[in-house]
Order: C-alpha cells, then structure tokens, then sequence
C-alpha cells in the first residue's frame, strides 16, 4: 500500500524541512527550542535537526515566553542591513518568542505564531534579532495585532532574559539591544530573513 502523500517517510529537519508558515511574514511556523519552564538551553542541532543540550543556564534567569526559531530563515546580509551597528548577521536561524497563556511545558513543538514585533539584539557584533510574538487563536494574546498592546513588563522581561542569559562572573559582556520594535519592521526583518535563507541554501 503506497504511503499517504503527506506522510514523512524520515523526519523533516526543523530549519530546513518545515514552511515557513501558513502566511508569511504575518503568520508563521515557530519550532520551539526552549521553554519559560527550563533551566537548560536546548538549540536545534543544525547537522541532524535533533535538540542538543547546549548548556546549563549559569544563573536563575529563566526565559520569559516559549523560545525558538522560525524554520527557512537565516540571518545574513539583508538582516545586517537593518541593523546597522552590528558588523554581521550570525548566520542561525530567526529566533522567535512566543507567548501563549496556556503552560507549554514541553520543547521540539510546531506552533502557529503571529508577529507583533522584536528585539534588535547585537550579540558579539552579530545581528541577532528576536521576533516577539503571540499563539495564534490565543484566547489571552491572540488578538494583539503591535508590540505597543503588550503590557509593558512583558516585553522588559524580555529585554531583561537577554541581556543577562549570558552572563558570568569574570567574562565579558558583549550583548546589547538597541532598540524595541513595532509589528511593521518585524515584519521586514521575517523578509529580509527569508531572502538571505533563499540566497544560502536556495529555494
């Protein structure tokens, strides 16, 4: 019996394998990587899609929302273009934050995910931007159309979890968020991500 089209014979790679959503850069796919339950930092390994422990978290600093990637995008040269003091993209995926009234306590999930807007981060000189979003058909969050509707600790807790997730004793700091941002040049960044994904691995 022939298998059903939809059906994935081996599993897809979560970067490179996955849509990029139902309507992007709009509506969009997250893979979440990490949860606000987690005191480990989980990164999807880029060879065999599989999650890695990538550490323990140092301090108590816990993230805030559900964390993760958005899948076929890649942060290149059209991301370093909209943010000028970075010297780089860093070359990952787009990272997503992802609020969701509901607990998801558990990682390497699919959701469906609504930009409203982001954090331009520069992390060692690398553009390294986290889109902010919301649970689509969230019944708490799911009508948020701009970053501007959140209440404004949220997004400070945000701000706070990455400019201090690093941190250690003795070491350098090298993080740095310039500035906050609405659901229209969030929206750029999706794109500009998108177009670099295309022009590293193709479409």
């Amino acid at each position: 019996m022939p298998f059903p089209s939809s059906f994935y014979r081996w599993r897809p790679h979560p970067w490179h394998g996955l849509e990029t959503g139902p309507e992007p850069p709009r509506r969009l796919h997250a893979y979440i990587e990490v949860t606000p339950f987690d005191l480990v930092k989980y990164e999807v390994d880029k060879e065999t899609g599989y999650l890695r422990v990538d550490r323990p978290q140092r301090t108590s600093s816990q993230p805030p929302t559900l964390y993760g990637f958005i899948p076929r995008t890649f942060c290149g040269s059209q991301v370093l273009a909209l943010c000028p003091k970075a010297e780089r993209g860093d070359r990952d995926p787009l990272d997503i934050c992802v609020l969701s009234e509901r607990p998801i306590n558990r990682a390497e999930v699919i959701l469906n995910a609504r930009a409203v807007g982001g954090l331009q981060m520069i992390d060692g000189g690398e553009a390294d931007d986290k889109i902010i979003a919301v649970l689509e058909n969230d019944l708490l969050w799911g009508d948020t159309e701009d970053l501007s509707e959140l209440p404004e600790v949220l997004v400070e807790r945000l701000h706070h979890y990455f400019m201090t997730y690093k941190l250690a004793p003795g070491s350098d700091h090298a993080v740095s968020i310039e500035q906050a941002y609405g659901r229209e040049h969030a929206e750029r960044v999706i794109r500009a991500a998108m177009d670099d994904y295309a022009e590293e691995f193709g479409e």
